[in-house]
Parts: structure tokens; sequence; C-alpha cells
């Protein structure tokens, strides 16, 4: 079995003309095809660094997404993007309020989450391709007590539904011959801090 030595772990920073673009994009001022073009400069950039860095596992640098977990809310239809808010301090302590979706209704999938990413990827690359999926776990974060309530009674319920989305996803993928799968699940990291704990059971959260 083949062991790799180097592979990128999350997002590449963005580059400002795409995100210049994905806003042009959401207000209407370009087009459908004028956004996947510059998408895939994007990416086509992503590949090329990490080919010269090196690298023994390629990604698209997630350029095709906004944050991380991006994919599923935009493929995936029951979120409310802006509906809820979390707050973070900056370095200097400062509050900063980031406003994060939230399930209002029941999940229908309406694309694959990131087989288009793999399948671009892969006829790019000339190494081993990887895809990145965000963990069921991780989109707990999108459950709130009581915003959620009249799709899903419990927060069990709405993650069995995130499940089974996110299994399907793998066996399409592996169906089109994808090795590596990388599953995101920095939420867990957070559960070390008890002040987080504290709020995850202020929402109704189990940590």
């Amino acid at each position: 079995m083949h062991v790799y030595r180097s592979d990128v772990v999350g997002s590449l920073l963005r580059p400002a003309y795409l995100k210049e673009a994905r806003q042009s994009h959401a207000s209407g001022s370009i087009s459908d095809a004028e956004f996947k073009k510059i998408e895939d400069q994007a990416v086509d950039e992503a590949i090329a660094l990490q080919v010269r860095s090196g690298v023994d596992v390629i990604t698209d640098g997630e350029m095709r997404r906004d944050s991380f977990f991006g994919h599923l809310i935009d493929a995936v239809e029951g979120f409310d993007k802006l509906g809820g808010a979390v707050r973070f301090r900056d370095e200097q302590g400062g509050e900063i309020l980031f406003h994060r979706p939230v399930v209002v209704s029941r999940l229908r999938r309406r694309r694959h989450l990131c087989v288009e990413e793999f399948t671009y990827l892969r006829a790019c690359a000339d190494r081993t391709a990887k895809a990145t999926l965000v963990a069921a776990s991780q989109a707990a974060a999108h459950y709130d007590p009581v915003r959620s309530q009249s799709a899903y009674a419990t927060l069990d319920a709405y993650l069995a539904d995130v499940v089974d989305i996110v299994r399907e996803e793998v066996e399409e993928l592996v169906r089109l011959g994808c090795k590596y799968i990388q599953i995101d699940a920095p939420n867990y990291a957070s559960l070390l801090d008890e002040a987080l704990r504290e709020r995850y059971r202020k929402r109704g959260i189990d940590p």
C-alpha cells in the first residue's frame, strides 16, 4: 500500500479575483458560464501550486466553495444561509459576528456535493486526487433548537438525513474511482474549550 507523505488539509487561500467574481455572480453581474471559467482558472492555479511544491496528493484547494462546508449548503435545499450567528474574537479580543447557515426545512439534495469538483480535478491532476467532504458532526452546527424545530424535531433526526447525503456522495465518489476522501470535522477541537462546550449545551447540543 502506498503511504502518502504530504497533502493539503483545508482550503487554500482564495484569490481576490475569485472572491470578487463570486460576489458578481451572486448579484447576477456575470453568467454561470463566466463564473465557471474563473473558478476553473483558480483551480488550475491551485493544482499548479501543489505540483510545484511537490505534494503527493492534489486537491482543488476548495476554490469552488466560499467555505470548507459550503458544498453542503449550496448543493442541498433546506438551509437559511445567513439565518444564524456565531460570535468569535479577533486577535485584539474584539467580538466578530459570523453569520452561519441554519436548517429550516427538510433537506433535499439538488445536486452532488463534490463529484463535479473531483471529476475536474482528476482530469487535471497527474497524481492522486483527493475529494473533501464535511462531516455530519460538523453539520450539527447548522441545527437551531428553535428555528429548526418545524423541519426536524431533534438534532439526531436532522443528522440522520445529513449522514444519508454524505454517504451517498461517498458511494458515488468511490464508483468514480476516488481513492482518497477526506472527511472534515474541525469542530472536535472546539470541545477542548469548556466555554464552547457550554455554548453547545445552550443550543441543545450535548458535546
